[in-house]
C-alpha cells in the first residue's frame, strides 16, 4: 500500500473514533433551563454533569470572559459553580465546557439578577381627617430592575392609582420607587384598608411574576366638637362642700379629656385627665374658672365653667382622733387642723401641764406635734388651742401606749430525739402592758399549754414574757406544726395587730439502731478472694454510714463512707476487725466484724540434726518449720509397711534418743490448715557400730554427754523459737468461726 494512502486511512480512523466518542458523551445543566433569575444576596448553584465519560474535564467561563466571582467544585462526573451571595457582577451567560479525551462539549445558562426582598411601605403625610386632603405614599425599597416594576394602590377593593416604571435604569443599582396619591377621607373610609401591591415582571420559564403587598387600615380622624360640662350639685358652694364636674366631647378617635384651672395670669393649671373632676372639702380659694378641653391628634375643643365658694365659720379638728394607741419606739404625729380661718394661732399642752417631749411645727392652717420616738413620758391627754381673731377653740386627744413589736420566739432546749424529753420555750419580747398578755402553745390543732399574766404587777417598762413546757417527742410528731400564739387584748385601744404567732415544723430524730453487717460470702476467706461487707442502720434522719478499721491500740481508722465495703482481691494484711457506725444527729450505733484471711501452708522446711546420716546410739532431732502466718497444724509421721505412723512431736520437733537401726527410714512432715496442706519428706540413715570399738569407752561417753547437752539446748532453742512464732501448736481447724 502506498505511504500516502496509509496516512489517509489513519486520519480517517481517528476522525471516526472522535465522532463516535462525541456521540456517546452527553452534558446536562441543572437547573435545566436556558435562563434563571437570582435575587441579590441569595445563593445560586449551577451544576454541569457529563454522562458517557468516566473522567471528564470541566471548565467554566462567562460568554464575555468576565471573572466568575464564584467557587467551582468538581466531584467525579459533575462540576458545580456556586455564587454566594449573588451580586450584580454575577449577571452573565455562563458556559460549562466538558472535555472527554478528544471530544469537547459545551452547555450554557443565563443568570439574570433581580432585587425584590422587602414588602412595600405605606406612609401618610398627616393623620387622615374627614374632609381634609392627605397624601398616601406607597414605596418599594431596594428593587431591581425597576423598569419591570408596577405599583398599584387600592382603597378597599377600589384601585386608586397604578404606576409603571418603564424607563430603563442607567446603572445596575437597587433603588426605591414610590407612588403618591392625594385624597380627602370621608366617613365611609373609616375602617377601610389601604393596599399597596408591587409586581416585578420577571419571568422564569414557568413561574408567575413576583408580587408583594402591604395592607394598612385607614384610621380616619374627626376633630373634637360639641364639648359640654355638667356640674353637680351647683356652681355656687359653701366652704367644705364637694362638687363633681363631668365633661364630654365628640370626635374620632374619642377625645382625651383634660381639666385645668385658669390662673390669675391667664395660664392654665392642669388638674386631671379624667372625664369627671371631683373637688372635696372646698375652700374659698378654690373659686375660679375651670376649663375642660377635649383633644385628639387632629384638634381640640374647650368649654369653661365658673365656681364660687363662699366662706363659713372656722372649725378645729384634731387627728388621728380623740384617742390614739401608740407603740413604744414608734413615731406619732398629732395634727390640729383649722378651717375657715385665714391666720390661726396655735398652742399645745398636756392636761396636767407636763413637758410635751415633742416637736411642734406650723404648716399653714395646720399645727403638728411629733412625738418620736414615743416613750412612757408621752402617755398623756394633749390639748390643741386655736385662736382666730377674737375666737378661741380647743380640741384634745388621749395618747395611750403599748408595745407588741415582734412575733413570739420559739426555742428548743436541744434537738428533738424520739423518746427524749425536750423543753420548748415561747418568748414574747418587749411587751407592754404585760398584765394583758396571753400566750398559747399548740401542737397541730391541740393546745399544749396556755398562760395569762394577769397576776403580774404592771409597771411602765418593756418586759419579755415566756411560756415553757417539757414534752417527750415521738416519731409521729414529725411534720406536725408547733404554734406559739401571743395575744394582747386591749379592747379600749385600737391598734393592729392584737395577736402575733410563730410556727415551727417538728422534725423528730431517731437515734441509729438495729445496725447490722452482712458479709458475702464469709468473714473467713482464702487470700485473693473477693468480699463485700454491707452495713445497714435504721434511724431518722437516715444514718450516715462510716466504715473504720480497728488499729492495734484500739483506735479506729476511717476508711469509707459507703454502705458497702468491698475488697476485690484480699491479702493476709487485710485481716482484722472492721467497725461500721450508723451516725445521725441523735446518736451513733456501732457493729463490728472480724475478717480473717487465710493462706495455704508454704515455705515448709524438714531437717534432721545433726545429720540425716547418724550412727546407732546417736541422738537425732527431726524438726519441721512452716513460715505461714497465721500458724498451721504440723504433723510429723514415719513411714511404715502399713502406712505412716504419727509421731508425738513437741513444737514441730521429734527427738530420737540413742538411735537404733529400726529408726532408719522415711520421715514426713505435713503442714495444713483450712485452706490447704503441704508435705516434705527426708530419709534417715542409721549405721551400726563397729565391733572393734569399746562402746562404753570413756572418750565416747564424754562425747556422748556433750552432744546430748548440745542437742538438748538446740532443741529447746528451736522449740521456744517456734512458740514465739506461733507455729506447729495452733490449729485453725479448731478455731471458732466469727459470727456477724
Amino acid at each position: 500500500m502506498p505511504k500516502k494512502m496509509f496516512v489517509i486511512f489513519g486520519v480517517s480512523n481517528i476522525l471516526w473514533m472522535v465522532f463516535a466518542v462525541s456521540q456517546a458523551i452527553k452534558v446536562d445543566m441543572f437547573p435545566d433551563k436556558s435562563k434563571i433569575f437570582a435575587q441579590i444576596g441569595d445563593s445560586v448553584s449551577l451544576t454541569c454533569s457529563a454522562t458517557g465519560c468516566e473522567s471528564p474535564s470541566f471548565s467554566w467561563r462567562t460568554q464575555m470572559d468576565s471573572p466568575l466571582n464564584g467557587k467551582v467544585r468538581n466531584e467525579g462526573t459533575t462540576s458545580t459553580l456556586i455564587m454566594d451571595p449573588v451580586s450584580f457582577e454575577d449577571e452573565h451567560q455562563y458556559l460549562c465546557t466538558v472535555i472527554c479525551g478528544a471530544a469537547k462539549l459545551e452547555k450554557a445558562i443565563r443568570v439574570e439578577i433581580y432585587s425584590f426582598s422587602k414588602d412595600p411601605e405605606i406612609h401618610l403625610s398627616s393623620p387622615p381627617e374627614v374632609g381634609k386632603p392627605v397624601t398616601v405614599t406607597c414605596s418599594v425599597p431596594e428593587v431591581y430592575p425597576f423598569e419591570r416594576l408596577e405599583i398599584e394602590l387600592l382603597k378597599g377593593n377600589h384601585p386608586m392609582k397604578v404606576q409603571d416604571f418603564l424607563e430603563p435604569s442607567e446603572k445596575k443599582a437597587q433603588e426605591t420607587k414610590s407612588l403618591d396619591v392625594t385624597f380627602s377621607p370621608t366617613d365611609e373610609d373609616i375602617g377601610t384598608a389601604l393596599v399597596c401591591q408591587a409586581t416585578l415582571h420577571i419571568y422564569d420559564d414557568d413561574s408567575p411574576p413576583k408580587v408583594r403587598k402591604t395592607t394598612k387600615e385607614l384610621e380616619v380622624y374627626i376633630s373634637p366638637k360639641d364639648t359640654a360640662i355638667s356640674v353637680n350639685p351647683s356652681t355656687r358652694l359653701q366652704e367644705g362642700d364637694s362638687v363633681a364636674m363631668a365633661c364630654t366631647s365628640a370626635g374620632l378617635p374619642a377625645p382625651r379629656i383634660l381639666w385645668s384651672k385658669k390662673l390669675d395670669n391667664g395660664n392654665l393649671q392642669l388638674l386631671s385627665e379624667n372625664a369627671t373632676l371631683t373637688l372635696i372639702s372646698m375652700r374659698a380659694e378654690d373659686s375660679g374658672i375651670y376649663v375642660c378641653e377635649g383633644n385628639n391628634p387632629v384638634g381640640k375643643d374647650r368649654k369653661e365653667v365658673k365656681l364660687i365658694v363662699q366662706e363659713k365659720m372656722f372649725t378645729v379638728e384634731i387627728s388621728p382622733g380623740p384617742q390614739i394607741a401608740a407603740q413604744v419606739g414608734d413615731s406619732v404625729v398629732l395634727t390640729c387642723d383649722v378651717r375657715d380661718c385665714e391666720s390661726p394661732s396655735f398652742s399645745w399642752r398636756t392636761q396636767i401641764d407636763s413637758p410635751l417631749n415633742g416637736k411642734v411645727r406650723r404648716e399653714g392652717s395646720k399645727s403638728t406635734l411629733t412625738l418620736s420616738p414615743v416613750s412612757f413620758e408621752n402617755e398623756h391627754f394633749y390639748l390643741c388651742t386655736v385662736i382666730c381673731g377674737q375666737k378661741k377653740l380647743e380640741k384634745g386627744i388621749q395618747v395611750e401606749l403599748y408595745s407588741f413589736p415582734s412575733d413570739p420566739e420559739i426555742e428548743m432546749s436541744g434537738p428533738l430525739v424520739n423518746g427524749n424529753p425536750v423543753t420548748v420555750s415561747c418568748k414574747v419580747p418587749n411587751v407592754y402592758p404585760s398584765d394583758r398578755l396571753e400566750i398559747e402553745l399548740f401542737k397541730g390543732e391541740s393546745i399544749m399549754m396556755n398562760k395569762i399574766f394577769l397576776e403580774d404587777v404592771s409597771k411602765k417598762a418593756l418586759e419579755t414574757k415566756s411560756l415553757e413546757m417539757t414534752f417527750i417527742p415521738t416519731v409521729e410528731d414529725t411534720g406536725n406544726v408547733l404554734v406559739c400564739l401571743a395575744q394582747l387584748p386591749i379592747d379600749e385601744m385600737e391598734f393592729e395587730p392584737k395577736q402575733r404567732q410563730s410556727t415551727q415544723i417538728l422534725y423528730v430524730n431517731v437515734a441509729p439502731r438495729d445496725t447490722a453487717i452482712l458479709v458475702s460470702p464469709s468473714s473467713i476467706l482464702e487470700e485473693g478472694s473477693s468480699v463485700n461487707m454491707t452495713c445497714s442502720s435504721n434511724g431518722l434522719p437516715a444514718p450516715k454510714i462510716l466504715w473504720s478499721r480497728q488499729l492495734s491500740n484500739g483506735d479506729l481508722q476511717p476508711i469509707s463512707e459507703n454502705a458497702t465495703l468491698s475488697f476485690m482481691s484480699t491479702k493476709i494484711e487485710d485481716s482484722g476487725i472492721y467497725v461500721c457506725e450508723g451516725i445521725n444527729q441523735a446518736g451513733i450505733s456501732r457493729k463490728e466484724v472480724n475478717l480473717i484471711i487465710q493462706v495455704a501452708p508454704k515455705d515448709i522446711q524438714l531437717t534432721a540434726f545433726p545429720s540425716e546420716r547418724v550412727k546407732e546410739g546417736d541422738t537425732v532431732i527431726i524438726s519441721c518449720i512452716c513460715g505461714n502466718v497465721p500458724p498451721t497444724l504440723i504433723i510429723l509421721k514415719k513411714k511404715a509397711e502399713t502406712g505412716y505412723i504419727v509421731l508425738k512431736s513437741t513444737g514441730g520437733a521429734y527427738t530420737i534418743h540413742r538411735a537404733q537401726l529400726e529408726d532408719a527410714g522415711v520421715y514426713q512432715c505435713e503442714s495444713k490448715n483450712e485452706v490447704g496442706s503441704q508435705l516434705r519428706s527426708l530419709t534417715l540413715d542409721v549405721k551400726g557400730r563397729e565391733s572393734n570399738k569399746d562402746y562404753f569407752s570413756p572418750e565416747f561417753l564424754v562425747l556422748y554427754c556433750a552432744s546430748a547437752l548440745i542437742l538438748t539446748a538446740i532443741g529447746m532453742i528451736i522449740y521456744f523459737a517456734r512458740k514465739a512464732n506461733m507455729t506447729g501448736s495452733y490449729s485453725l481447724v479448731e478455731a471458732q468461726r466469727t459470727k456477724v
